[in-house]
């Protein structure tokens, strides 16, 4: 029987759920569904057939396979596939509860990921949720409908993982393994990582479009004045004293910070694959609008 916290707990996550569904649905109606369809509807083609060349086709869609068999130029014929599949690859670590202003980074990932379920949902597309910590903590495969959607965010926001630390390997695997139709994947995270995550998502970001949505908490970018504190890591419990009235050890900390961000960036933009950079003490209304509109300026030109 569950406890009088227990049931609280429930009651609040319920309210979240209620509350993020409302925001976004509103969001996807006023304007973000058109956004997101410019930008993703009918980004895959499907192979249909053969057909013999015609005046005006590309020469590079010849199969010059058929066309030596045939002994005169066949081109391939591909319709243009209307539904795609999207997945959120959601980092559900213990890095995530932290939250010094507003939403925890938790809870801002729930809600980018409802924004996105349900503009995916007003498009017909299919989506599946893979969340992860070192492990695939919990895989639904993609479905279309709302009952689904707010299944998603109710998931995010319920699980409570069996492990701490973070790994991109297992839902890697997953993506590279099971999912055999090029999908859109939007890995939000805060990219905390030890590994070298950027060797993982080199060859999955091959097969998939993959947009990477970095969460990161403003405490995060430089150290308060609060004298002498002790710091612990989420993932790993080590701990650490410092003394954050020493000006030389907050310098150096933001200075470390800002190449760690800036690595990171690179290291995106090297595999092309796009980021999206939110914090919760900001809107992120203007950063995925500007995201939207980047994409599709693009995807036009």
């Amino acid at each position: 029987m569950a406890t009088q916290a227990e049931a609280a707990d429930v009651t609040e996550i319920l309210r979240k759920i209620r509350k993020i569904e409302l925001r976004t649905r509103g969001l996807v109606n006023e304007s973000f569904g058109g956004e997101y369809q410019s930008c993703f509807k009918g980004e895959g083609i499907d192979f249909e057939d053969f057909r013999e060349y015609q005046p005006g086709d590309e020469v590079r869609a010849i199969d010059w396979n058929v066309t030596a068999r045939m002994g005169i130029p066949f081109v391939k014929k591909f319709t243009e596939e209307r539904e795609m599949t999207v997945f959120l690859a959601i980092d559900v670590s213990a890095s995530g509860n932290y939250g010094s202003f507003g939403p925890s980074k938790r809870e801002l990932m729930a809600e980018v990921a409802a924004l996105l379920a349900f503009s995916a949902l007003q498009n017909k597309d299919k989506v599946g949720l893979i969340l992860f910590s070192d492990e695939v903590e919990l895989y639904v495969p993609p479905k279309k409908g709302t009952s689904h959607a707010l299944r998603l965010i109710r998931e995010v926001l319920f699980c409570r993982p069996r492990r701490h630390g973070t790994h991109l390997e297992p839902p890697v695997h997953i993506l590279q393994n099971s999912v055999r139709k090029r999908s859109l994947v939007f890995v939000i995270s805060d990219f905390l990582f030890e590994e070298d995550i950027f060797a993982n998502l080199k060859t999955v970001s091959r097969q998939h479009d993959m947009v990477a949505i970095q969460v990161s908490d403003p405490a995060e970018f430089e150290l308060p004045v609060a004298g002498h504190v002790r710091l612990e890591d989420p993932e790993t419990g080590q701990q650490v004293e410092v003394n954050t009235s020493n000006p030389g050890i907050r310098k150096a900390y933001a200075a470390e910070t800002a190449r760690w961000r800036e690595e990171v960036d690179g290291h995106f933009k090297k595999l092309a694959i796009d980021k999206i950079d939110l914090r919760t003490d900001e809107e992120y209304l203007p950063a995925l609008h500007a995201f939207f509109k980047r994409r599709g300026t693009a995807k036009r030109g």
